[in-house]
């Protein structure tokens, strides 16, 4: 997933790994707000209150394995916030199936699960870097947090010669991730879900 209008005019700023449950929590709250108007989300919790009762604790759930794993990254002045996984890091599904199940309604939880689950089938095989969450808050877009996060991560992909992976939920975003080698594999609709985009960049 990643938040609506990330292409910028890049201006280039430090990235740093997100270390300690404060700059966790900051990092999830900088995501809630960067998410507030993208479709998947608001699709997952089109009433506001309960998008922000349960959306911190999906990312909570989406995001615990890249904590622990030194993975996740924020730019330096906080504005823009990147969720990796490493190679050969899964998430655990558990946590993110309990939010899904206690937070969203059945008729609509089939439909979340198809979608997570037919983003996940696109993912490579051989071991990768998974792009799971990238935000920039709307007031600070355009200035090229989004596109430093995405440089820094990609980097270190080309350094270990690695594919990289991500779902866009957002169409506008899928340019800037084209711009930096990724392409569209498919487009993904389940009943009532917005179309989201797997997205490929090959190792180099």
């Amino acid at each position: 997933m990643n938040s609506a209008m990330l292409h910028s005019s890049e201006r280039q700023v430090a990235v740093v790994t997100i270390a300690g449950a404060p700059e966790v929590d900051r990092a999830i709250a900088r995501l809630v707000l960067a998410f507030s108007a993208d479709p998947v989300a608001r699709w997952m919790y089109d009433d506001p209150y309960q998008y922000l009762l349960h959306i911190p604790r999906l990312f909570r759930a989406l995001g615990a394995i890249s904590y622990e794993a030194g993975a996740a990254q924020r730019t330096s002045d906080g504005l823009g916030v990147a969720i990796w996984l490493p190679p050969g890091v899964h998430g655990d599904d558990g946590p993110l199936e309990m939010v899904i199940a206690e937070s969203i309604s059945a008729a609509k939880q089939a439909e979340v699960g198809a979608v997570f689950e037919r983003a996940e089938h696109y993912r490579p095989v051989e071991p990768h870097r998974y792009l799971s969450l990238i935000g920039v808050e709307a007031l600070h877009r355009n200035n090229g947090c989004g596109a430093n996060l995405l440089q820094h991560g990609l980097r270190q992909c080309d350094r270990e010669h690695r594919p990289a992976y991500l779902w866009s939920s957002n169409r506008l975003n899928t340019s800037l991730y084209q711009r930096h080698g990724f392409e569209i594999v498919d487009t993904i609709q389940v009943g009532s879900s917005p179309s989201i985009f797997p997205m490929l960049r090959q190792a180099r």
